[in-house]
């Protein structure tokens, strides 16, 4: 077990999360089937509640503020995933008061501060129908040290007497928004009752923004998520908060986040969506989680610096570089005169395959970050030919050429200014569609490779572990003690060849380019690992530079081997079979459609398709009459139609029926909301069933909400060269808005910094 630093004292935050994690594993000791609690065992639970509200420290207005517009506000602490256990802390005014109303389920309140009276009442049918008769059976008052037990069928009124303010817990069998069974009557002595719906919000502890800087600052392991749609979050955001969109959230958890325990503060721009999501992770098993007072508008609004576009640590890592290492660069016009002129010049794109497929130079090599130290013998074995590195902007090819200065090969080398965007802002022409082939290393380039990457790892620091050590990790990590993410580095098809059990492919590069899509936990373990003694070195050099998380090798050799069983190929993807697993148990799922089924609704015209999975991928190609819409946006545009029923799709159906499920949910008490389908195996589904697609732009109903749209896929070129221009002069003032932020994390070897 990993004991925190002495210096590091645990977070009110965290504390109070350890104290409801006790509480209620305490309670399943004692209660282990809430559908049939008996009164013994709902009195042992009193007793723990009793306890748990004992502890006021835990409980500080700070953290639970009573709303201004709701003078009884309810925040969430605990909940399992099927809603049972639900843990509730109640604020209220003085004099606030609850009608008579039933439960359907256990409840047991105690008291944390002020006092709460309870008066009881026993539910007997009247003479008429629809009209029962409430008999006063006792009046218990809860206050600190005091507590109260209620059946399925009492009925109770709630008012907080005295001229303090209350707060007090409030635990029950099984969550207030899943009891539609629940009535309240229209006085004291019974009469009609009517559906007593759940609160309209319910809200999580809160963090100052000034805490926040504190924890990101701090030793201990903290997420800061923010849950906008990526478009939203690209336009402003904290500089160290990953994105996890709301409606998305299910299926990147589990990647981004793995240990439950982790400390979580969700953000978005004003509150908005944040306590939301909270739920959603506190559903979710996640048990230390908070939102940020104010959102973002209240981060900037103290006067700290928020910063726009995506894998901002990492790009201001590359600018950072070319600061304080002066890394050598080459512009656009001397590199195609030297090209022109048959120098010797070797030019590697050190983006994905994938990207270099889509465009690139028209003479580059493709090389990957992570390749660029094991491939370069094979590309440039003469010492005396120049090594420019390029890539679409400016980052990678920056992070790239000091890659390879830093590895000591004798070769000259530069990163080429701008990249692409520069090359395009000449008038020059890219070439596209070119397929990438990496030259496998020989003998001899392969160890003078590891000679050279073993160098770069020495003088980053970086620790090797044994698979003893990894065990211990591991045990950690099943313990909830500290997070671990184990990271093979290869090429997609090496990995997919056969991998390690449990590990995940990051290619180095991308590892490096945007570490806050594959690691969401700060100050977490990274183990890294290849076949090689290559890739993962220089991939864990600059990691450990880049800061934020603790960075170590696997020193076992990583050799292919097949496949671990019942591991598909696709956990390379973001949806592991994990991962969909948690998608549907999350909500009762939707009903599923079948393509031929929804071609058929769709002649009948009285079906709405909305497509959520990406912009981009609906301008390619969606099914027919379908219109474009960011997940978290849907509940506000179905209020506005009435339509039969809704089907909604994605490229492959999993995040449709996650959305799907949600949203079937959320409009489940309006008797006017349409039935909500998902369109099973989704859009590959329907091209499957040879069903044609429509493309275009024109039922793109939510702009860029989904992502961060990238000046190439402008087609006007005067507006796609402003916006190339915009990027670049965004990326050279990141050091300085670093400096502003007073960002801690990056340290480069060799560097003052």
């Amino acid at each position: 077990m990993t004991q925190l630093p002495p210096t590091a004292k645990l977070a009110v935050q965290t504390q109070r999360a350890r104290a409801v994690a006790a509480f209620i594993a305490g309670v399943r000791a004692v209660l282990p089937d809430p559908a049939r609690a008996t009164p013994s065992q709902l009195e042992a639970a009193a007793a723990l509640l009793r306890g748990l509200a004992a502890r006021t420290e835990l409980f500080d207005a700070s953290s639970f503020a009573l709303h201004p517009e709701r003078p009884g506000t309810i925040y969430r602490l605990a909940e399992d995933t099927d809603g049972a256990y639900a843990l509730y802390l109640s604020l209220g005014e003085a004099g606030k008061a609850q009608p008579p109303h039933d439960h359907t389920t256990w409840a047991i309140i105690a008291g944390v501060r002020g006092e709460e009276r309870n008066e009881v009442y026993a539910r007997t049918p009247g003479a008429e129908p629809g009209r029962d008769v409430l008999t006063h059976v006792r009046r218990v008052d809860v206050a600190q040290g005091s507590s109260i037990v209620l059946q399925p069928d009492d009925v109770h009124t709630i008012e907080l007497i005295g001229s303090a303010a209350g707060a007090h817990l409030h635990f029950y069998g099984l969550a207030l928004d899943r009891l539609p069974g629940r009535v309240v009557f229209e006085s004291t002595a019974g009469g009609a009752y009517r559906t007593f719906g759940p609160p309209a919000a319910i809200f999580h502890a809160r963090v100052s923004a000034d805490e926040l800087e504190r924890a990101l600052r701090g030793t201990a392991e903290i997420a800061l998520l923010d849950v906008r749609e990526a478009g939203r979050y690209a336009e402003r955001h904290i500089l160290e908060a990953a994105n996890a969109p709301l409606w998305r959230i299910e299926q990147r958890i589990d990647r981004l986040v793995p240990r439950r325990g982790t400390r979580i503060v969700v953000v978005d721009e004003d509150e908005s969506l944040a306590h939301e999501a909270a739920g959603k992770l506190t559903r979710l098993g996640y048990t230390d989680v908070a939102v940020l007072a104010g959102g973002t508008r209240g981060w900037a609004a103290d006067g700290r610096e928020v910063f726009w576009g995506t894998n901002v640590p990492s790009k201001a890592f590359g600018e950072v570089i070319e600061h304080e290492k002066h890394t050598p660069w080459i512009d656009v016009d001397e590199l195609a005169a030297r090209v022109a002129a048959g120098e010797d010049i070797v030019v590697v794109d050190s983006r994905t395959p994938e990207e270099f497929n889509h465009f690139t130079l028209p003479f580059s090599h493709s090389l990957p970050g992570a390749e660029l130290v094991y491939r370069i013998g094979e590309l440039a074995p003469d010492p005396k030919t120049f090594v420019v590195v390029n890539c679409a902007g400016r980052t990678r090819s920056i992070v790239g050429a000091q890659t390879l200065i830093d590895a000591g090969i004798p070769n000259k080398v530069a990163s080429l200014k701008n990249g692409t965007m520069e090359w395009l802002l000449s008038g020059r022409e890219l070439a596209y569609g070119r397929q990438a082939a990496l030259a496998e290393p020989g003998p001899a380039s392969l160890a003078q490779a590891r000679e050279r990457a073993r160098a770069v790892i020495a003088a980053a620091g970086v620790d090797y572990i044994d698979a003893a050590r990894l065990a211990a990790f591991e045990a950690d990590a099943a313990a909830g003690e500290r997070s671990l993410y184990r990271f093979d580095v290869r090429t997609r098809e090496e990995y997919e060849s056969g991998h390690l059990p449990g590990w995940r492919w990051a290619p180095g590069g991308q590892l490096v380019q945007a570490t806050d899509e594959y690691v969401g936990t700060r100050r977490a373990r990274v183990v890294l690992a290849d076949h090689d003694g290559v890739r993962a070195l220089t991939t864990a050099a600059w990691l450990r530079q880049l800061g934020a998380v603790e960075v170590y090798l696997f020193a076992a050799p990583l050799a292919p081997q097949a496949a671990a069983p019942g591991e598909p190929a696709r956990s390379v993807t973001l949806e592991s079979g994990a991962e969909r697993v948690r998608v549907l148990r999350h909500r009762d799922p939707a009903p599923v459609v079948r393509a031929p089924v929804l071609e058929a609704w769709l002649a009948a015209a009285d079906t709405l398709v909305y497509d959520v999975d990406r912009r981009q991928s609906y301008v390619r190609g969606h099914v027919p009459g379908a219109r474009y819409a960011a997940p978290d946006r849907l509940p506000a545009l179905l209020a506005s139609e009435r339509a039969r029923r809704v089907v909604i799709v994605s490229e492959d159906g999993v995040l449709a029926q996650s959305v799907a499920a949600e949203l079937q949910w959320q409009l489940r008490r309006d008797a006017h909301a349409p039935a909500v389908h998902a369109l099973q195996g989704g859009t590959r589904a329907w091209q499957a069933a040879g069903l044609g697609l429509d493309s275009g732009a024109a039922g793109v109903l939510t702009g860029d909400d989904d992502q961060d749209i990238s000046p190439y896929l402008l087609d006007d070129v005067a507006a796609r060269n402003a916006g190339f221009r915009a990027y670049l002069d965004w990326e050279l003032q990141l050091v300085a808005q670093l400096e502003r932020a007073g960002a801690q994390d990056i340290r480069l070897c060799g560097t003052a910094r």
